[in-house]
């Protein structure tokens, strides 16, 4: 509880107090405003229930209902005193209302005592109310008799409430729920709780016979147990009736019910039951037992040569229309399998189920296991490295049951890799090995299975290698050669351009001296004809 006050600067202590019925106070908190000290009087209600904290909210724990008190918050001045009250009001929810003391059983057109409803603990006290299917049930002079009482534990002042309710009931009230709420007020305003449903057994005489099948199913199939249960709508229930099968006039008398084991086609029919003391009395029901039949032609494990043809034939016979599925190999095909030319793919595990969609559990599936055999057919490859260092040949070998294979080679030249294998599938895989030869070699590829053994052989030369060998070396050879005449020539160009140079050279001079002699002489003639 807050004070509700505006703490004054001048604030010497707070006290809280509550006022007695009579108007007295009774103070319970004290805290100085300087020494920060609290102090709890000595209330022997309020003995370790109380907190006052720094800003005089006052706290008190484990409520009870002796708290519902008119509290009241004092700032004390030295010249006033400031008071604001808190009115304290304390809830308790009560107990989820039970209906107790329940009739074993109503009778029709009688006035007769339900049960008794009882909420306990509340505070305050609250209201009880009955239902009838959800619906409010008011009183009624000579049908709804409704008796409400209320009472207060001295210890706790908590109240216990309990309604009584005779009622009258008529056919309509068979398996109908009978409630009861408690409504009381808390903190947040007004509350409802609801007790569990009752529902009680009401006696009166059988007007009609109804018949069930179980358990409830939506078809019936061939080999399913069931169970022919008989109700009179009266109370009690009779406990023998006569059951009817088809085709038989004269009733089984039995309990209330009357089981059938592994039905068959021929059981479907009508069928009904009567009470013993009243045969007109009578109620029936159709029953269909479905079916499903498959035959698949061949079944089982079947062993055919390749290139044989094989028809299938899966034929259905039902209760209703059923859809077909074929699979192989547990994946599902377009159509029905069927061989004019079988091969080895075709072998494998074939299914064809059946169903009916409408029947639950109702499916049939019949297997065949092909196997497709065939005797070791044998082709030979070669490939030759680009290098011409090896050649690589490959026995491609077809049959089933699987073929060893084996190599043999007539002539000299390294193995390299010998019988490297590929995966077998659909009857087909080779075998390849890389052979160096030095000498024109035979290479036989033997296959074998249970039903024959085939042989076949491929020549390899080894003049490819050498002439391969032998163009890579001329090839090299005339490089070089080209290469020597090209360096040859060069050097013949260079030593004739040299000669050539220093031929024009000596000219040259011989020619710039016979003009320094003719000069000489041409001056030594003048000196003379002077």
């Amino acid at each position: 509880m807050p004070c509700r006050l505006d703490v004054p600067q001048n604030l010497m202590f707070g006290k809280w107090k509550y006022e007695k019925p009579d108007g007295s106070p009774v103070f319970i908190a004290f805290r100085s405003s300087t020494k920060k000290s609290v102090q709890y009087d000595d209330v022997p209600e309020y003995k370790d229930r109380l907190s006052l904290s720094e800003n005089y909210t006052l706290s008190i724990s484990n409520a009870r209902i002796s708290d519902e008190k008119r509290f009241v918050c004092m700032l004390v001045t030295e010249d006033n005193v400031y008071e604001a009250p808190t009115i304290v009001k304390v809830f308790k929810q009560p107990s989820k209302p039970e209906i107790v003391s329940k009739a074993p059983f109503l009778e029709t057109e009688q006035l007769k005592k339900l049960g008794d409803c009882i909420s306990k603990d509340s505070y305050p006290e609250g209201n009880i109310t009955w239902y009838r299917s959800g619906r409010v049930l008011q009183p009624l002079e000579g049908v709804v008799d409704i008796v409400f009482k209320k009472e207060m534990d001295p210890v706790t002042q908590l109240y216990t409430m309990t309604s009584s309710l005779e009622y009258k009931t008529t056919k309509a009230d068979i398996h109908m729920p009978f409630t009861c709420s408690v409504t009381y007020y808390g903190p947040s305003g007004q509350k409802t709780i609801y007790s569990e449903q009752a529902v009680f057994d009401i006696y009166y005489p059988t007007e009609q016979v109804t018949i069930q099948v179980l358990p409830p199913r939506s078809a019936i199939k061939e080999g399913d147990n069931i169970t022919l249960k008989c109700l009179g709508n009266g109370n009690p229930p009779p406990e023998e009736f006569f059951f009817y099968l088809p085709g038989q006039p004269e009733g089984i008398r039995s309990s209330n019910t009357y089981t059938l084991t592994d039905m068959r086609r021929n059981a479907s029919g009508d069928y009904r039951c009567s009470l013993t003391d009243k045969k007109s009395m009578i109620a029936s029901t159709s029953i269909t037992v479905h079916y499903l039949d498959l035959s698949l032609n061949p079944s089982g494990e079947v062993t055919k040569q390749i290139g044989d043809a094989l028809p299938i034939s899966c034929t259905i016979s039902a209760s209703r229309n059923a859809t077909v599925v074929w699979m192989k190999d547990n994946t599902r095909l377009k159509s029905s399998p069927s061989f004019s030319s079988l091969q080895y793919q075709d072998a494998g595990n074939y299914v064809c189920e059946t169903a009916l969609q409408e029947v639950e559990g109702l499916k049939k599936r019949e297997s065949l296991t092909l196997i497709v055999e065939g005797k070791p057919q044998i082709r030979m490859t070669k490939i030759i490295d680009p290098r011409g260092l090896s050649k690589t040949v490959i026995c491609h070998v077809e049959g089933f049951p699987k073929p060893a294979i084996q190599w043999t080679i007539t002539g000299s030249g390294s193995v390299i890799n010998q019988t490297e294998e590929s995966p077998y599938i659909n009857g087909k895989y080779y075998s390849k090995i890389i052979i160096s030869p030095e000498e024109n070699v035979t290479l036989t590829c033997t296959a074998e299975n249970q039903l024959e053994r085939t042989v076949n052989s491929l020549n390899v030369s080894a003049n490819e290698n050498r002439e391969k060998v032998n163009d890579q070396a001329k090839l090299i050879v005339g490089i070089v050669v080209g290469l020597l005449l090209a360096a040859l020539v060069a050097g013949v160009v260079y030593w004739l351009y040299m000669k050539k140079s220093k031929t024009a050279s000596k000219h040259v001079n011989k020619d710039l001296g016979n003009l320094e002699e003719n000069k000489k002489l041409e001056e030594n003639n003048h000196k003379t004809e002077a």
